[in-house]
């Protein structure tokens, strides 16, 4: 991996972590992976830094989630279980990467936010989002699981049964009533105002920072969110092991035609009814 795919960035007591691919609508791979975990330990390590941030380069997208092209070309997949598992724990420490940060997380999300991305930026304490932003959980579409169920947490589980029953996308106006992100902002002021949001909260203590939010993270885990995330991890192995029809038809065509092709036939399957 190129240096450049993904940036990490002082900006007095803010860490500004960018995914740094907008040719690719900042597509994620496995080694930005490791780079992305490493960066947020080096920000909650930094004692200069109260807050992090991440966004994705450019305007089109904070990311369309893992970049298929080259992770399901990876030896590491379409094996067995334990093979599976591996990518899933992987997967699962790079979503988990903002949780496990003692530092509030802010997601700066313009453009689309879809598949492994959305369950990232849910991991995130805060979501501020630009008015053309779009979401979706669009990995149901081709028959994977949802490795970090994160989102009947937040919006309750009858949106989010909604949202990844169907891999319908949502605009940000809908996102933002529905509680699924926290904040808009016209898409050239979304930045400015992220960062004035941010340096508001990085005057609070550090100390009550962590605190608050290691109190708010512990509430949640005696609901039992860490037991539903872990449950959830499993079995979307279970289901990406044991591959469905469709997802199945979606790889041969994506390796005999392109992931062009493939897309189109996985689109065309719901056109009908949209």
């Amino acid at each position: 991996m190129g240096a450049e795919e993904l940036s990490y960035e002082r900006d007095d007591r803010l860490a500004v972590i960018t995914f740094n691919r907008p040719a690719v609508h900042n597509a994620i791979t496995y080694d930005m992976i490791g780079q992305f975990v490493e960066s947020v330990r080096r920000a909650d390590a930094d004692p200069e830094v109260r807050v992090v941030i991440v966004k994705g380069a450019g305007d089109r997208a904070f990311s369309v989630g893992y970049d298929i092209k080259r992770t399901r070309d990876d030896p590491r997949a379409n094996r067995g279980i334990p093979e599976w598992r591996e990518a899933a724990m992987r997967d699962f420490h790079f979503t988990f990467a903002p949780w496990e940060c003692t530092k509030p997380v802010v997601a700066m999300i313009r453009g689309y936010c879809l598949a492994g991305a959305l369950e990232l930026a849910q991991m995130c304490d805060l979501r501020i989002a630009s008015a053309d932003a779009k979401f979706g959980v669009v990995e149901t579409r081709f028959s994977t699981g949802v490795a970090t169920m994160i989102m009947p947490w937040i919006i309750g589980s009858a949106r989010a049964r909604e949202l990844i029953y169907t891999g319908d996308t949502i605009d940000a106006d809908e996102a933002y009533r529905i509680g699924l992100v926290n904040r808009l902002h016209p898409a050239d002021q979304v930045e400015a105002e992220t960062l004035r949001f941010a340096r508001r909260m990085s005057m609070v203590s550090l100390d009550c920072l962590r605190t608050n939010k290691r109190a708010i993270n512990h509430t949640m885990e005696a609901m039992g969110f860490r037991a539903a995330m872990t449950y959830a991890l499993e079995a979307c192995v279970m289901l990406d092991a044991s591959g469905t029809p469709e997802f199945r038809q979606f790889d041969v065509l994506r390796r005999e035609q392109g992931l062009k092709a493939a897309l189109s036939w996985r689109d065309g399957l719901f056109k009908p009814y949209e």
